[in-house]
């Protein structure tokens, strides 16, 4: 048995947050689609399971259901949401259509305790969580009883302290649920009995032994973005295997002001690494001339960037293995239930998979983590926090961030704009607060008086938002001053823009993410 806990993906789009809270708490989990889940409990052999969310009734004709082998291991059960109506179901209980459905915050009621609300909870207590239901409990299986009731059902959190399996109908996982972090925490630590020592050391020693044991003598090529994730995953496996790595970055001309040179500077003159540059800005343009269309955009560069990757591959000679910075959400999502809203398409990050005819085999180191982790870990191997600590950027780069066709011309313009823009939020020290932050140059030009003379000149819009887990943000709320002293700056030095507006679009949950 593994001192971890397996969720079982009933296609919730904030399954991922469960495994994030616990593994926060250091417990290592696992994530598997309902569908896959008899064989993984066998392999796994966890020391807790939790059943997720998900979409589907309970109610209805061949919805998913956990598998049997789920309450034969003896270990302890939490279900959430659906998870909860489903382990009712399965174990005898009713669940009907709810008369008054609860969904976003709500407020609990505890009426009894339990060992999963231990040293949390006291009976009398009143709690805000996060609902998101439209059935509800309406009969227990024998040996269990209510611990919490809410507005809308009186099953908000059921107990068997004797069996270890309990279900509440709110999300724990969720920042909405403010406590939810130390009821999952008691259900792993005080229920399940997991020691809460996994950490990035322990992950970076295994990680370096189990890369010599696969790779051996082989040469490897990776493929740098300048990115977070591709980074740590070549200085890991650099620390690794040394000089048989060799790495190839690819400038698609469509990154922002200094990114090239960054890595060039981190990786061939820190590191040492070996790096193959190939500047191939003139290439990408020509093929998105005329392109306006966002998706055609992506498939664009993605394409070409292969077709350039593999060339530069090729020249190489005698690698066996190509390397990826494939994080575990992108492992999640590949596998996810069909029809789970985390099925949605990866256009929207990715530019392509790599193509058979390459014939190397695939490593991917990071691929049990999320990105808050390889920020730990990149800082666990000694990466700068400049490149760890830097906000997400879209592979397809400031392409999708010019609405339109792509030209030498707007790339410049934009590129001064997010610079100013980013040196601005660091110099006023708010770069770790903001979660995302970026330019974008709009398919809109006004007219405007600069000085004595009238321009028509684009229209930029600034975006910044927070989030603690990237599945739900809301604006960051900068003083005007702040965004009047950027936008100054910007019409200022940046000729081809002469007005700037700032989004205060929040993203709400459940909604896809943004660019």
């Amino acid at each position: 048995m593994t001192d971890g806990v397996l969720i079982i993906d009933f296609g919730s789009q904030v399954t991922q947050l469960i495994a994030r809270r616990i593994r926060e708490n250091g417990v290592y989990c696992e994530i598997v689609p309902f569908d896959k889940s008899q064989p993984a409990l066998k392999q796994f052999m966890p020391r807790g399971v939790i059943l997720s969310g998900g979409p589907a009734s309970v109610l209805g004709a061949d919805t998913p259901r956990a598998p049997g082998l789920t309450f034969e291991l003896g270990v302890p059960v939490l279900g959430i949401c659906y998870g909860e109506q489903t382990m009712v179901a399965q174990l005898g209980g009713e669940v009907e259509a709810a008369d008054h459905r609860e969904f976003g915050r709500a407020f609990i009621e505890i009426t009894d305790c339990c060992d999963l609300f231990d040293g949390l909870w006291a009976t009398g207590d009143r709690e805000q969580v996060w609902m998101s239901h439209g059935d509800r409990v309406t009969r227990l299986p024998e040996g269990f009883r209510s611990v919490a009731v809410s507005d809308g059902t009186e099953f908000a959190a059921v107990a068997d302290d004797e069996r270890r399996y309990y279900g509440v109908q709110f999300h724990p996982e969720v920042v909405h649920t403010p406590r939810g972090g130390a009821l999952l925490r008691n259900f792993t630590h005080r229920v399940a009995g997991c020691k809460g020592d996994w950490n990035m050391a322990a992950f970076r020693q295994t990680a370096v032994t189990s890369i010599r044991k696969r790779i051996g003598k082989e040469r490897v090529v990776c493929g740098l973005s300048g990115g977070v994730d591709s980074s740590v995953a070549a200085v890991l496996l650099h620390e690794a295997i040394g000089d048989q790595l060799t790495c190839i970055f690819v400038d698609t001309g469509l990154l922002r002001a200094g990114e090239a040179e960054d890595v060039e500077q981190v990786f061939r003159k820190h590191y040492n690494i070996p790096l193959v540059v190939r500047d191939a800005a003139d290439v990408f343009l020509r093929q998105l001339r005329g392109v306006t269309d966002p998706e055609e955009k992506r498939k664009i560069i993605g394409g070409t960037f292969l077709k350039i990757f593999e060339g530069e591959a090729d020249g190489i000679g005698g690698a066996e293995f190509l390397a990826q910075g494939t994080l575990y959400p992108d492992v999640i999502e590949s596998v996810s239930p069909a029809g789970g809203p985390s099925a949605t398409i990866k256009s929207h990050h990715n530019v392509g998979g790599l193509p058979e005819r390459m014939n190397l085999k695939l490593v991917e180191p990071l691929r049990e983590l999320f990105k808050d982790e390889v920020r730990e870990l990149g800082r666990e191997l000694g990466l700068p926090d400049s490149l760890v600590g830097r906000h997400p950027f879209p592979g397809p780069g400031l392409a999708i961030r010019i609405p339109g066709e792509v030209t030498s011309e707007k790339l410049d313009i934009l590129r001064g704009a997010d610079r100013i823009y980013l040196e601005e939020i660091r110099r006023a020290g708010l770069y770790d607060d903001i979660w995302q932050a970026f330019a974008v140059l709009l398919p809109v030009r006004t007219v405007g008086v600069m000085g004595d003379e009238r321009t028509y000149d684009y229209v930029c819009a600034l975006r910044a938002v927070t989030s603690t887990d990237g599945m739900t943000a809301d604006y960051y709320p900068f003083d005007m001053k702040f965004i009047g002293n950027v936008a100054n700056r910007i019409v200022n030095e940046v000729k081809g823009i002469n007005r700037v507006v700032y989004d205060v679009t929040s993203k709400p949950p459940g909604t896809i993410e943004w660019e």
